[in-house]
């Protein structure tokens, strides 16, 4: 058997012929290749490219750096990392690697889970949006480049014309072409959240192809997944920087930029902004949702996940920047042209990439196709981090169940039963208020509080019950050398602290969330959403609730026993351990030491 560090082999013995089989049946990464693109593809995604630029311009620009950088080192990147160690050490998924570490804190898993379910329901909606725009792409003049139509109203001023005179261009409420194609021709959105109205059928119908599209990336299994990355997490950083020159050359760019950069002082003390930048970094890295810890699990034992994830985290970070670069400078001309303030330009809602970019797309020489190219970009960066949440659901059920789902078709049916329930709950999203219900979810449910705590969680459960001292030895054995000590303390002491510190202060200076400027949402909104995020938190105290009740002895018995790891992690005890060159057992696959064994060496 291969054991040479990073060779993409099974990390099993020969001798154990049993495990093996099972491992293989599991599946694991052909390449590693395969799993760096792959985890680029879940982490790099709309949220870089859509929702980190309209934060910022929510948040005053260049301020939200300062936050968003302290969290990246203090909780993104530790947190990274542990989550993707854990996937490699255990080789389980989200759910059974808890079962396996530290028993009493397996509801973290079905809590993620959970909000997976929750996100990619309400996260696929973008892909609608751009297949939307992307059918629309195929005319002769695009439709969000002129006024005329039959959406458009009597406001609508396309400042390309020549015909636009200094008296139309002088009214206050002047607005765009493209501005009105998105609220009035895609979205039809109502006046708030208490008027849902009918559905976007056409949206609707581009909502269950993005799900046909969704499941035939995953009905294979990790193979299938691995292999759609190749094209699916490179072609966008092309596009990408087809549009960041495009947008630095426009006049007025560097207007955008300044505001881009200039940081105000003055915001940091607005709870809102360090929210926002915490839950950004957990948000497009993945965080606390499980994704780290099911494409880690397809790793080989000894893989340098160390060295992936520090250059993983950069990444995505650095492209979330170029994204607010090509956003900014765009926004710098649209000021340039309508002559406001850059705050007042467009609105700041998650659908300021569906503003932005596409009026950058139609300035271009030949804009429908740079506009196909550019609505294939978001739907190949959509499509990536979808289709691996499912793959990572689809681990962690198999994983739970592996005897009965890992025969015949029955992973593939449950996978289309699925993705048949996620777009039947997506329909909602797709009325006229569905914008509406989208920013809902979004902030309560898929971000914010609940990946905040989550992180919380899964950091004293690594620092304090399982022991950072003792799974620093276990990474230590896998890539060979010891990590920087400051991994360490973030799980310990930083990430705890400042996550928690976070939500302490979200909730002292707590605001009701608003939609763009104006709309305030009302009361009911908000407890719902804050209803559906604590369905997902509670399977936490439910789970340690039940642990302890079906246990024996006494509850510090209990308590004791729950958390510590199980010793059967990754050895068989059917295949005996082989001996070294010095008659000691040599070693498999590393599995945690029990309290006892660990306090008698």
């Amino acid at each position: 058997m291969n054991e040479k560090k990073g060779a993409y082999t099974l990390a099993v013995p020969d001798r154990c012929p049993e495990k093996s089989k099972e491992l293989e049946e599991r599946g694991h990464w052909g390449n590693k290749a395969e799993f760096i693109l792959t985890v680029m593809g879940a982490v790099i995604g709309p949220g870089n490219i859509w929702r980190f630029p309209y934060l910022c311009y929510r948040n005053g620009g260049g301020v939200f750096f300062i936050p968003y950088i302290l969290f990246m080192f203090t909780c993104g990147i530790p947190l990274f990392f542990l989550e993707t160690a854990l996937g490699q050490y255990t080789s389980q998924g989200g759910i059974t690697c808890w079962r396996k570490i530290c028993p009493l804190f397996q509801g973290m898993g079905y809590a993620s889970h959970l909000i997976i379910t929750f996100s990619a329901t309400s996260y696929i909606i973008i892909m609608a949006w751009a297949f939307f725009y992307l059918f629309s792409s195929f005319s002769a003049d695009l439709p969000w480049a002129t006024c005329g139509h039959e959406w458009n109203t009597d406001s609508c001023v396309d400042f390309n014309h020549p015909n636009v005179s200094l008296s139309m261009t002088s009214r206050l409420n002047i607005t765009l072409p493209v501005v009105e194609f998105w609220q009035h021709r895609v979205l039809k959105i109502s006046s708030g959240i208490e008027e849902v109205g009918s559905i976007r059928w056409e949206l609707a119908l581009c909502l269950i192809l993005t799900w046909i599209i969704c499941y035939f990336c995953v009905w294979k299994g990790i193979k299938s997944t691995g292999k759609a990355a190749f094209f699916t997490a490179t072609f966008p950083f092309i596009m990408l920087l087809v549009l960041l020159i495009r947008g630095v050359t426009l006049p007025g760019a560097m207007h955008g930029i300044i505001y881009y950069l200039y940081p105000d002082i003055s915001r940091l003390s607005d709870p809102q902004v360090w929210m926002d930048a915490g839950t950004q970094i957990f948000f497009s890295y993945a965080i606390g949702l499980g994704f780290l810890t099911s494409l880690g699990s397809y790793n080989t034992y000894n893989n340098d996940c160390y060295r992936d994830c520090f250059y993983l985290c950069l990444l995505n970070s650095a492209t979330s920047i170029v994204a607010g670069f090509a956003i900014f400078s765009v926004l710098g001309f649209m000021t340039y042209e309508q002559g406001v303030d850059i705050s007042e330009v467009a609105e700041s809602g998650p659908g300021l990439a569906f503003i932005v970019y596409p009026r950058a797309v139609a300035m271009m020489p030949f804009p429908q196709v740079w506009s196909v190219c550019f609505f294939i970009m978001i739907i190949l960066l959509a499509l990536d981090s979808q289709f691996v949440g499912l793959e990572c659901l689809m681990t962690s059920l198999v994983d739970l169940f592996p005897t009965y789902l890992r025969q015949g078709c029955r992973r593939e049916l449950l996978l289309l039963a699925i993705c048949c329930t996620c777009c039947l709950l997506g329909l909602p999203l797709v009325t006229e208020g569905g914008m509406y219900l989208l920013q809902l979810l979004d902030h309560h449910v898929c971000s914010g509080t609940t990946l905040l705590l989550l992180s919380f969680c899964q950091s004293v459960s690594i620092g304090w019950v399982y022991g950072a001292d003792r799974f620093y030895g276990n990474i230590t054995d896998m890539i060979g050398y010891r990590p920087y000590p400051f991994m360490k303390c973030c799980w310990r002491y930083i990430t705890p602290i400042i996550c928690f510190g976070t939500f302490i202060f979200s909730i002292v200076k707590y605001s009701p969330l608003k939609f763009s400027h104006s709309y305030v949402y009302p009361l009911w909104a908000n407890i719902l959403g804050w209803f559906i995020a604590t369905v997902s938190l509670s399977l936490i105290p439910l789970f340690v609730l039940h642990k302890i009740m079906q246990g024996k002895g006494t509850l510090r018995q209990r308590l004791l026993l729950l958390c510590q790891p199980v010793d059967d992690l990754l050895v068989d005890h059917k295949c005996p351990p082989a001996l070294g060159t010095n008659g000691t057992a040599a070693h498999t696959e590393l599995k945690p030491l029990s309290y006892t064994e660990e306090v008698t060496q």
